[in-house]
C-alpha cells in the first residue's frame, strides 16, 4: 500500500482558504431559527436524556456485554420512529438506527460500556458502588444519551420537513479496548455517510481539530512444561520465564523507538504457584504511535520479542490480536463549524451545590492542570495531537468526522478514575451532556442545510488520505473478541 505522505495538520493550510472563501458566513434567519427549535427539543426533553444517561451509568456494563443499555437505546430510537438495524458486524450490541431518506447523511456515535474495577458512587470520597463492579469512568453513559438526543431532535425537524435528508444514530460498543467501531467499519455500515460527529465527556469545552495515538493490542500466551519447582526444576519450562524475557526485550526496545511511541503492558496470569513451575503464562500489550503504518510495524517487532523468549526458554507461543484503531484524522473544515456551534452554546455553570460538590471533589485530585471555573469557558481553536486511542479513528478515515468535547467532569480530573464516574452521575455531567447534544444538533442542522460545507470538508478529507490510501483494519480479518471482558 502507497500513500501520500502527510501529517495530521497538513491540511490546515487549504481548510483556512476553504473557509474564508466560501464557508465562514453568517447564518440567515432561517438557520438560527433552525437552530433555536433544536436547543428547545433538547431542553425539552432534556429529564428523559438524563434518564436514560442515569440507567446506563447505573447498569455499568462492560464492552460487548452492554446487553441492556445497548436495549433501552434501541427501544428509544423505536419509539421515537427510527428504523433500527440490530447486531450490525456481527456484535449483538451495535445497532444502527436511522431516519429520513436521501442525501445528506449524517451519522452521530454513540458509546456506552464502561470500564471494570471503577465502580463509584456520586460522591466526594472514593466509595464503591458495587463492590468489584465496573464504573462509567470514561463517561460513556453521557456519550450515548447525549447523542441520542441530538439525533432524535434533528429527526423532529426532518419529520417536519424543516430539514432534508438521513440522521442516523450509530450504537457502538466496546470502545474500551474493544475496538467495537473497528468491526462495524470493516463490515462497512459507515460507507454511505457523508459525515460523522461524536464528542465526548472531559473536564473542560473544546472543539478544535484533534489528531490520537493509533493503537494495536495482542495478548501473548506462552506454553511450558510444568514440573517441582524444588525436585526437579529441570524438568520443567517455565512460561513465566519467556513472558519475563519477553518484557525484558520489549523494555530495551523502548530506547530504539520513534519518541511518540507507547508501549504498555500487564501480566494477566503467570502462573499458580511457586512451587510449581509454570506451565502456562500471558502478557496483554499495547502498542501506540501517532501514525497506523508506525503502530503496525513497532507490533511486527514485538512478536519478534515474543518468537524470541519463547525460542531462548524452549516454550511455544501464540497470541492474539484483541484491538486495533487508527490515529483519528481531523477535519478542520468540519471543526471550526462545530467550534462556532459550541461558542454560541457556551459553557457550562454549577448552582451552589453543584459547586460544593465540585470544590470538594476537586481536593482529592492529584496535581489538577486546570481551576474551578474554567468550565464556564470554551478553550480556542487550536489543532492539537493527544495520546490517548479511540476506533474513532478507523471512522474517521472512512468517512470525514469531527467531535468536541465538554464539561462534564470537573476541571482538573482525569477520565478512567473514580472521580470520573463520581462526576459522570451528578447534575454537574449532565448539564455538560446537554450541551453537547445541541452543538451536535445545531451542527447537523448546519450542514444538511448547506452542501457546500460537506462538499469542502470531503474535499479536505480526500486530499489528507492520500490517493492510493486503502483502509486495511489493524485488527485484521479476526472476529469480535465478545469474550474479552469475560
Amino acid at each position: 500500500m502507497t500513500m501520500k505522505k502527510s501529517t495530521p495538520f497538513s491540511h490546515i493550510k487549504f481548510s483556512c482558504c476553504t473557509l474564508l472563501c466560501c464557508l465562514v458566513a453568517f447564518p440567515t434567519s432561517n438557520a438560527n431559527e433552525v437552530k433555536n427549535k433544536l436547543q428547545a427539543s433538547i431542553d425539552r426533553d432534556a429529564e428523559e436524556s438524563i434518564e436514560i444517561a442515569q440507567t446506563i451509568w447505573d447498569l455499568a456494563e462492560l464492552g460487548y456485554q452492554e446487553f441492556e443499555s445497548s436495549k433501552l437505546l434501541q427501544q428509544k430510537a423505536k419509539e421515537a420512529g427510527f428504523t433500527v438495524e440490530t447486531a450490525v458486524a456481527d456484535i449483538p450490541t451495535a445497532f444502527v438506527a436511522s431516519y429520513g431518506s436521501g442525501q445528506p447523511t449524517i451519522g452521530i456515535l454513540g458509546e456506552f460500556d464502561a470500564l471494570p474495577g471503577l465502580s463509584q458512587k456520586v460522591s466526594q470520597h472514593r466509595e464503591a458502588h458495587i463492590e468489584g463492579g465496573a464504573g462509567h469512568a470514561c463517561g460513556h453513559n453521557l456519550f450515548a444519551a447525549g447523542s441520542w438526543a441530538a439525533a432524535k431532535a434533528i429527526k423532529e425537524q426532518i419529520a417536519n420537513g424543516t430539514l432534508s435528508g438521513t440522521i442516523r444514530f450509530y450504537g457502538t460498543p466496546a470502545e474500551e479496548g474493544g475496538a467495537g467501531k473497528v468491526y462495524m467499519a470493516r463490515s462497512g455500515v459507515f460507507d454511505d455517510v457523508d459525515v460523522m460527529l461524536h464528542w465526548h465527556p472531559a473536564g473542560f469545552n473544546d472543539a478544535s481539530p484533534r489528531s490520537t495515538n493509533a493503537n494495536k493490542g495482542a495478548k501473548f500466551r506462552f506454553h511450558g512444561i510444568p514440573a517441582h519447582a524444588a525436585l526437579s526444576p529441570e524438568k520443567g519450562r517455565s512460561a513465566l520465564d519467556a513472558v519475563e524475557a519477553m518484557n525484558f526485550m520489549a523494555n530495551l526496545m523502548r530506547e530504539h523507538v520513534p519518541e511518540s511511541s507507547r508501549i504498555h503492558y500487564v501480566i494477566t496470569q503467570g502462573g499458580e504457584a511457586p512451587n510449581v513451575v509454570p506451565e502456562f503464562a500471558e502478557v496483554f500489550y499495547y502498542i501506540r504511535h501517532p501514525d497506523f503504518k508506525t503502530v503496525q510495524e513497532l507490533f511486527d517487532r514485538l512478536v519478534l520479542t515474543a518468537q524470541a523468549a519463547a525460542m531462548g526458554t524452549e516454550t511455544k507461543m501464540d497470541f492474539e490480536v484483541i484491538n486495533g484503531s487508527y490515529n483519528i484524522l481531523p477535519n478542520t473544515t468540519l471543526s471550526q463549524i462545530t467550534y462556532n456551534n459550541l461558542v454560541e452554546v457556551g459553557g457550562v455553570t454549577y448552582n451552589a451545590d453543584e459547586q460544593k460538590f465540585a470544590e470538594e471533589l476537586y481536593t482529592t485530585l492529584y496535581k489538577p492542570d486546570a481551576k474551578l471555573g474554567s468550565q464556564e469557558q470554551i478553550r480556542p481553536f487550536v489543532p492539537s495531537a493527544g495520546r490517548a486511542s479511540s476506533d474513532v479513528g478507523d471512522v474517521s478515515w472512512q468517512v470525514p468526522t469531527a467531535g468536541l468535547t465538554t464539561a462534564c467532569l470537573i476541571p482538573g480530573s482525569y477520565l478512567h478514575t473514580w472521580q470520573a464516574v463520581a462526576a459522570g452521575g451528578s447534575s454537574i455531567a449532565h448539564k455538560g451532556m446537554l450541551n453537547a447534544s445541541k452543538v451536535l444538533a445545531m451542527t447537523a442542522a448546519e450542514l444538511m442545510q448547506n452542501p457546500d460545507l460537506i462538499a469542502a470538508a470531503r474535499e479536505e478529507w480526500e486530499a489528507d488520505h492520500g490517493e492510493d490510501f486503502k483502509y486495511v483494519p489493524l485488527l485484521g480479518d479476526r472476529n469480535p473478541p465478545l469474550d474479552y471482558r469475560k
